[in-house]
Formats: structure tokens, C-alpha cells, sequence
């Protein structure tokens, strides 16, 4: 059998359940750009796995044996970490202190197990594309207590001034709502959506999407009730 072909997003798989491990290669090598390289039950074989096989992107559960997954993080994706590894953590816990621990960790992205497999797939692709997808279900919860101290860049003015479009799209963004959601919700392509997305990283001077969401709330340009308005 031949190996991934080009543009093939290679995906490592760590958790100490195997069905769980199951259920997302199913998903996950179902997609044509994706394919599950590799498994691991553990974190200590799942670190030595991701250093041997260096995957694209590996799919991380916290509580595992030998070595949980926000050490685990740490260690592939952290500071001073070069190169880093893109992470992203899934877990069934959706508890405040492991959300803060693996974003300053490096993480890639932090989804909750129920999330369901579109979302699983599109943190995959997030995580690739250098973004990081956290659960809509404790994006809005989260950010606006969390991220600031995580990420102090995302404090002061924009370099420039952002569009009233730009200002819409940073404030779903802080809700929680995926590029997928803000298109339709702004009856706007996908397309549209990333070139906002860039657009906001750029001018705030941030990584991802978990920065654009940390600056809207710093700036009061999310409110608590837009946050919730979804739920």
C-alpha cells in the first residue's frame, strides 16, 4: 500500500480508550485530505510516536497513562519547542483549568469528545492552516478570563482601524461560531470569512483565532449576552 500522497494531512491519534481511537480514524480517514498514521495508548508512547513520525497534527487526550496530554503538549508544542508540533487537545473534561493549561501549553485547538466528527475534522484542518478551533461550547465561557493573561500581545489598539465588517466577524468569533457559522449567519462565503479572519489577525497583531476572540473581549466588543445569545 502506498503512503499519503502530497497534500495529505498526516494525523497521530493518542488515547487511552481504543474505541475512541476507533471512532476518529473512522472519521478522519474518511476525509480525502486526512489519514490516521498512527495510534497511541499512553503519552509516553505517544511522545515517543510523535517525535519518530512527526505528524501533521496530533489528536491528544488528557487522561492517559504515563504521561497526560497537556504535558504531552508541552513537550512537542511548547516554548522554545522548534520545531513545534500542531496539538490538539480532546477531551471529555471540559474543565476551566485544562483549557488555560493547554492553550499556554501550545495547543492547537481544545475540543470536547461530544463535539461531534464535523468539528473534529475542522480542527484538523484549523490547526493546519495555523488557527485554533476550541469547542463552541466553552469558547464564550472561557476567552474572556482566560486567554487575556495567556496571550498579554492581544492588549492595545489594533494597528489599524478594524471595518464595522471586521468588528462583526471578531465578535462571532468571541461567541464561539466557526468560519462555517459566521458565513451564514453574515450571509457571506467561507472565503470571505478567512480573508476577514486574516485580515483581523493581521491588524491585531495576534496568531489565531483564539486572539481575535481574547482582543474582542479585552475591547468590550463581545458582550456576555451576544456570547450566550447561541445557547
Amino acid at each position: 500500500m502506498s503512503g499519503p500522497g502530497p497534500g495529505t494531512i498526516r494525523i497521530l491519534l493518542a488515547d487511552d480508550q481504543e474505541a475512541i481511537r476507533a471512532g476518529f480514524r473512522l472519521v478522519l480517514d474518511a476525509q480525502p485530505d486526512m489519514t490516521v498514521i498512527g495510534e497511541a495508548a499512553d503519552g509516553v508512547t505517544a511522545l515517543a510516536a510523535a517525535r519518530r513520525l512527526r505528524p501533521d497534527v496530533l489528536l491528544a487526550d488528557i487522561r492517559m497513562p504515563g504521561l497526560d496530554g497537556l504535558e504531552l503538549t508541552r513537550r512537542l508544542a511548547g516554548p522554545g519547542v522548534d520545531p513545534p508540533l500542531r496539538v490538539v487537545v480532546v477531551t471529555t473534561f471540559d474543565l476551566d483549568a485544562y483549557v488555560h493549561t493547554a492553550l499556554r501549553a501550545g495547543a492547537s485547538g481544545f475540543l470536547l469528545k461530544r463535539s461531534g466528527p464535523a468539528l473534529l475534522v475542522e480542527a484538523v484542518r484549523a490547526a493546519m492552516s495555523g488557527d485554533a478551533l476550541i469547542s463552541p461550547q466553552i469558547t464564550a465561557r472561557m476567552l474572556h478570563r482566560l486567554v487575556p493573561p495567556a496571550l498579554p500581545e492581544t492588549t492595545g489598539p489594533p494597528a489599524e482601524p478594524l471595518t464595522p465588517r471586521e468588528e462583526e466577524v471578531a465578535a462571532l468569533v468571541a461567541a464561539g461560531m466557526s468560519n462555517t457559522d459566521i458565513g451564514e449567519e453574515l450571509f457571506i462565503s467561507l472565503a470571505t470569512v478567512k480573508s476577514h479572519v486574516a485580515g483581523l489577525q493581521r491588524k491585531l497583531a495576534v496568531r489565531n483565532r483564539v486572539g481575535i476572540a481574547a482582543w474582542a473581549w479585552e475591547s468590550g466588543l463581545a458582550s456576555t449576552e451576544q456570547a450566550h445569545r447561541r445557547g
